[in-house]
């Protein structure tokens, strides 16, 4: 806690000496990354720079991974992020042997220089979400960090910001599709029970989110057979999603693109996340409301 709020106010520009005295914002830091290489050391790397500006750029790593809602309750020390990027299997933890030298090395430098973040880590964990179905918000964290950082230093004015919660405006292909998709799981969901054996995100998840053409025509045409069975039950959350759909459909391309690239790929994955804790944010709260 006592690091959240000093890292909060060197974001806004206090300088380090009015958070404590005994902090110099010249103070000169040297970091070292050493790798093990058979019966030697090899210099991963070496970075040099202000106490000053180290702090900001952790900061700005913060600031790169934030989501609402926080994906965290405590924010995610490199190690544990690393960890989203190695298989979730089902009744075991991930293995941090899984991780890849390399790019534990490369997240560190990024973090340390404020450069752009590896280039694999956004592949890997897009292949990651495709392959054991676990959107886990720390692996959507990372991807948003990717790319508001990638546009940051492009300097990618034309291209719509990627949010940090739900955003109703954002018509970008793969954020809307991301939004799309969790909607229709949602419906799936309400006419079925959560006690399925499989949702579409189990089943569907990987091509929808790679080969939209392929996948959503089947979903949206399961979904109004889902609608139907609803409206016998509960029609007012029947229209309520169907009324969601159509405002998400209407700003789409008349047809779904035949593929994402993979920077749209992870914009699908914040779409999902964001639409998703919504759909929980308005359950609790209905469900609040009728306690009171």
């Amino acid at each position: 806690d006592r690091l959240r709020s000093v890292l909060d106010l060197i974001a806004k520009g206090r300088p380090l000496k009015s958070l404590n005295p005994d902090l110099e914002d010249d103070t000169a830091i040297y970091v070292l990354g050493l790798a093990p290489n058979a019966s030697r050391l090899s210099v991963r790397f070496w970075e040099t720079g202000s106490l000053h500006s180290f702090a900001e750029r952790l900061a700005q790593h913060y600031r790169d991974l934030e989501l609402r809602p926080l994906p965290w309750k405590t924010e995610a020390s490199v190690w544990r992020l690393l960890l989203e990027t190695v298989p979730h299997r089902a009744g075991s933890q991930p293995k941090s042997d899984d991780i890849p030298p390399q790019l534990a090395g490369e997240m560190i430098r990024a973090i340390l220089t404020g450069l752009r973040y590896p280039a694999s880590l956004l592949s890997n964990l897009i292949m990651r979400m495709r392959a054991d179905g676990d959107i886990s918000p720390l692996r959507v964290a990372l991807c948003k960090a990717v790319l508001v950082r990638d546009a940051r230093i492009s300097n990618k004015t034309t291209q719509k910001e990627i949010p940090m919660g739900l955003d109703l405006e954002n018509t970008d292909p793969g954020y809307l599709l991301g939004r799309l998709f969790a909607t229709l799981e949602n419906i799936q969901q309400s006419a079925l029970g959560r006690d399925i054996n499989a949702t579409i995100r189990d089943r569907y998840y990987g091509a929808g989110s790679a080969t939209p053409a392929s996948i959503f025509p089947v979903l949206v045409r399961n979904a109004q057979h889902h609608l139907s069975r609803l409206r016998k039950d509960r029609p007012g959350a029947a229209v309520n999603l169907e009324k969601q759909i159509n405002e998400i459909v209407d700003k789409l391309p008349p047809s779904f693109p035949k593929s994402l690239r993979i920077e749209a790929q992870g914009r699908f994955a914040i779409g999902y996340y964001h639409q998703s804790k919504a759909r929980f944010s308005n359950q609790e709260t209905d469900s609040n409301e009728g306690e009171d």
